[in-house]
């Protein structure tokens, strides 16, 4: 009998290479081995979301490196200049073809074109084309969190639930959003049988039983020799590990290091972003997962911010101004995102922090709330494991190749994913 195996299937969760015996009765073949040394921490991706743009006048950066001037809308991310990337120019073509917020929005992480009238098409976003590649590694694929409720209705022919997701699965399917920060957490932590937490033996020994039945006598045995020896590195790695010699890299965290949150949706806008940054931060330190969408707010979206005393208008229209009450708001949002980048650098992978060793993106649909989507506003933290330069100031203004989705395709090969297109775009951005 002939067989195809993949030798991925076989040793999922293998933390080391170990290529399967040849055997006679069946040729095997599988993926790349993983280029990625056990020693080094993985490289996280995160993307943050607020909707309706920021202030026209103080979203801006001059210099580079650490003396980097930056508007005020940036302000909280001044101590993080010599590790961030300020992009400025880029677009989504496919944006501009509909009408606003809704159609801005509902393709921004994909570049694809948007069905209207109610019908929902769009494309698959970066977030969850790298966790389809690399999201069996981990217990979850991804995280989609949520600080606003997903809206279902329709506004200038376009549904509303483009305007409510940046993370889809596939063109029809946005992804589940939690937005219930207990949910959240119990998806992290409910389940205790973690991947590595069991014998890779175990995890493969059905297939092994199912591949013994089509092999012949002599492979069995080599099989079972094979078998035997795996076994047996699996015992020494655990003896090496209870003594303290185990090498190679384990996440800081193996718990939480919080409380479960309360259960029901935090009226406390404050509490409630504080405790999904927690949450992205948590799964990023326990490996958990290694791709999170954070979405700060809906676009179109009816937040409202009393505890720095803008309680008297909805963010949606609040953005159609340039006042110092949007100012504020803008000010906030960027504080999360300042915020889970202090957590992640007080958090030591060996010679580098959790943030040196990821990428945060913070994006939003629009540049301002006059609903200029002609250039998107990007702005970006971390090395991505020392693979991005920081303190860079990035201006495509004017370039005829800025398309969004060259800097997805840049992102996604320091995820280790690679593809020679994605969106309107066949070419990374060579300066990230």
């Amino acid at each position: 009998m002939s067989w195809n195996l993949s030798r991925r299937t076989m040793l999922r969760g293998l933390g080391v290479s170990m290529a399967l015996p040849w055997m006679e009765s069946m040729r095997v073949w599988g993926d790349q081995p993983d280029k990625e040394p056990s020693s080094k921490a993985p490289t996280r991706m995160a993307i943050l979301f607020s909707g309706c743009g920021y202030h026209s006048t103080e979203w801006w950066a001059r210099g580079q490196g650490p003396d980097m001037q930056l508007g005020k809308v940036l302000h909280p991310l001044n101590d993080f200049r010599d590790r961030m990337v300020f992009v400025n120019g880029l677009y989504n073509a496919e944006a501009l073809k509909g009408n606003i917020h809704s159609s801005q929005t509902g393709n921004l992480l994909s570049g694809a074109p948007l069905a209207a009238g109610g019908t929902i098409k769009s494309g698959t976003s970066i977030d969850q084309v790298v966790a389809q590649r690399i999201g069996h590694q981990t217990k979850l694929p991804s995280l989609v969190l949520g600080c606003e409720k997903a809206n279902p209705s329709v506004h200038k022919n376009y549904s509303m639930l483009y305007s409510s997701h940046i993370s889809w699965s596939s063109p029809t399917t946005p992804t589940p959003l939690e937005v219930y920060p207990a949910l959240a957490f119990d998806q992290l932590f409910k389940d205790k049988s973690q991947k590595g937490d069991r014998s890779v033996l175990d995890a493969v020994l059905a297939d092994a039983k199912d591949l013994r039945r089509g092999i012949s006598r002599l492979d069995q045995q080599k099989l079972d020799e094979y078998l035997n020896s795996v076994r047996e590195v699996e015992q020494r790695i655990d003896k090496a590990g209870q003594r303290g010699e185990l090498q190679g890299w384990r996440p800081t965290l193996t718990k939480p290091n919080i409380p479960r949150p309360k259960d029901g949706y935090p009226q406390d806008i404050v509490e409630h972003m504080k405790l999904m940054c927690d949450i992205l931060v948590l799964a990023f330190q326990t490996d958990t997962t290694r791709v999170c969408t954070l979405k700060l707010n809906n676009d179109h979206g009816t937040l409202r911010f009393p505890h720095i005393g803008v309680d008297y208008m909805i963010h949606h229209l609040l953005s159609h101004s340039d006042t110092d009450d949007w100012l504020k708001v803008n000010q906030f949002f960027l504080e999360q995102m300042a915020y889970i980048a202090r957590r992640l650098d007080s958090i030591q992978e060996g010679d580098r922090t959790a943030l040196d060793n990821s990428m945060i993106m913070l994006c939003s649909s629009m540049l301002t709330g006059s609903h200029d989507a002609s250039r998107l506003p990007v702005v970006m933290l971390g090395g991505a494991g020392g693979q991005i330069q920081g303190g860079l100031n990035l201006d495509y203004s004017g370039k005829s190749d800025r398309q969004m989705c060259r800097l997805y395709l840049s992102m996604m090969q320091k995820m280790g994913v690679h593809r020679h297109r994605f969106g309107d775009a066949d070419q990374p951005l060579s300066e990230i």
